[in-house]
């Protein structure tokens, strides 16, 4: 039974084992040298190093690391030609316009891309795993998509937002979110007027991003939030609150009667107890277990000591994540292995806890679309639903097939197994091996599903690979250690985190 405590885990209980637990759940793994260096600082070090420091190549992005100008609004001269064309019916004009709209369309589409590869490089190299992660939460929790928004930069701006209030502050986040272009024009609030406001965003905000779907608000909580949302617009990349179609009346809103506008509506749907709990059962399920049903009635217990603390420090995530990441109910043994790695997790802890190379990131991408996660466009305002939903037929094949490309560089359409195998230097898996057996190499094949297993294997399956490790003949290295991961990788333990 799990242990629903929030008081830290002992000392004696931090070892090598806890300490990639937390590497693995609070980031993407790290390799075992990485794993003994945070063994090393100890718990307490370790979340503080987490949630504080850590170094990154990554620190020079900013808002000119990509074109803001792909989609840059038409002159007053341009809808002017526009329109005298339209207005005169010139065919010509009006193909030429098409066609300077489509190559921008071609090259958005180009640059989107390039995003993708930007973030899923910075996800594998970081210094900086907690934020990347939560970065990946938040893009999840505030979901968006280009598909509907066809502007790269808005995407990217959103992203880089998300990973500004990462592990910042929660009320701040949602007073962002709502001034930001991505999300207005994913769920059309750019187009709310007075007397015709559209209730998109103000439902969303409601159920989705801050209270929970059903949580103490009526139709009515929603129709008079839109109502204070009008006029919350843009202008190219930048929020603009356009007074002339607000609807600056007095509005209801969870009992509370004034002229609301959208900030107000923000702060009014915050103050409920409602999202705290809300918000903390979301960041359960994603960093301690995404079982059905959880959190249960037990790990509510837990839940909602986070939320309290949560209310407690106003809504700064800190000290929420740091009495999460160092309670006996995170490193419970209910909760390890209880979370299915998502497609971006698969990809980015296979490489950072192996070492193997990255391969070519368009591919990598392309193989998380297929396995269900494309970075940049989940598939609806929900996010992803993540946990079983991850795994299927069709995807756990894809699964098993970027993993063996990650390991051996070959791709599922190669059959060439003995072709330069991977380009990667598994030396210093090899001596993790050899650390743990002593010289024994009957104790190869389970030193390494211990290393890179989240849970032991059933025992059929653990006897199993015994059995084919010693077909190998030989010692785990090099093709022989790339055969065998081969196998473990395609395990359904493998599939855990």
């Amino acid at each position: 039974m799990s242990n629903s405590s929030t008081t830290p885990l002992a000392k004696a209980n931090w070892n090598s084992q806890t300490a990639r637990f937390l590497l693995t759940r609070a980031g993407f793994g790290g390799t075992v040298a990485q794993v003994e260096a945070v063994r090393a600082m100890g718990m307490d070090g370790a979340v503080d190093y987490l949630l504080n420091s850590g170094a990154t190549a990554d620190d020079s992005t900013n808002e000119n690391t990509f074109d803001r100008n792909v989609r840059k609004p038409p002159t007053e001269e341009e809808r002017a030609m526009n329109q005298q064309a339209r207005q005169a019916n010139l065919e010509s004009a009006r193909e030429q316009f098409q066609k300077l709209k489509n190559q921008q369309d071609g090259i958005d589409r180009a640059q989107m891309q390039e995003i993708q590869k930007w973030w899923l490089a910075r996800l594998i190299q970081t210094g900086r795993p907690l934020e990347e992660k939560l970065t990946l939460f938040w893009h999840g929790h505030f979901a968006t998509g280009y598909r509907t928004i066809e502007d790269s930069y808005h995407m990217f701006q959103q992203n880089q937002l998300f990973r500004t209030y990462a592990a910042g502050n929660f009320a701040d986040l949602v007073m962002r979110i709502v001034r930001n272009p991505a999300m207005l024009k994913y769920l059309d609030n750019d187009e709310s007027r007075k007397g015709r406001p559209n209730e998109n965003l103000a439902r969303e905000l409601m159920e989705l991003f801050v209270l929970g779907e059903g949580h103490g608000y009526t139709e009515s909580d929603i129709k008079e939030g839109a109502r204070a949302l009008t006029g919350f617009t843009f202008d190219d990349d930048t929020f603009r609150f356009a007074a002339n179609n607000h609807d600056g009346e007095s509005k209801t809103i969870l009992g509370q009667t004034g002229n609301w506008d959208g900030d107000d509506f923000a702060r009014i749907i915050l103050s409920r107890r409602e999202t705290s709990e809300f918000l903390c059962a979301k960041l359960y399920r994603f960093f301690v277990n995404d079982s059905p049903g959880m959190p249960d009635a037990k790990s509510k217990v837990f839940s909602n000591a986070l939320a309290a603390e949560l209310r407690k420090q106003q809504y700064e995530l800190k000290p929420v994540l740091w009495m999460l990441f160092r309670s006996q109910h995170f490193y419970d043994a209910a909760n390890r292995g209880a979370v299915i790695k998502s497609p971006t997790q698969l990809i980015v802890q296979t490489i950072r806890e192996l070492g193997t190379p990255p391969r070519e990131l368009s591919s990598l991408n392309a193989a998380g679309d297929l396995m269900g996660q494309s970075l940049f466009m989940p598939p609806n305002v929900k996010g992803w639903d993540g946990g079983r939903s991850w795994i299927n037929t069709s995807t756990y094949f894809v699964r098993q097939n970027v993993a063996v490309y990650l390991i051996t560089g070959l791709r599922p359409d190669a059959f060439d197994w003995d072709s330069d195998l991977a380009k990667w230097d598994t030396t210093a898996l090899e001596g993790a091996i050899a650390s743990r057996t002593a010289g024994d190499a009957s104790k190869e094949a389970d030193a390494l599903l211990d290393l890179v297993l989240a849970v032991d294997a059933i025992e059929l399956r653990r006897a199993q690979f015994r059995a084919y490790v010693k077909t190998l003949n030989g010692p785990l290295t090099s093709s022989r250690l790339v055969a065998a991961l081969c196998l473990v990788t395609a395990m359904p333990e493998y599939q855990l985190c």
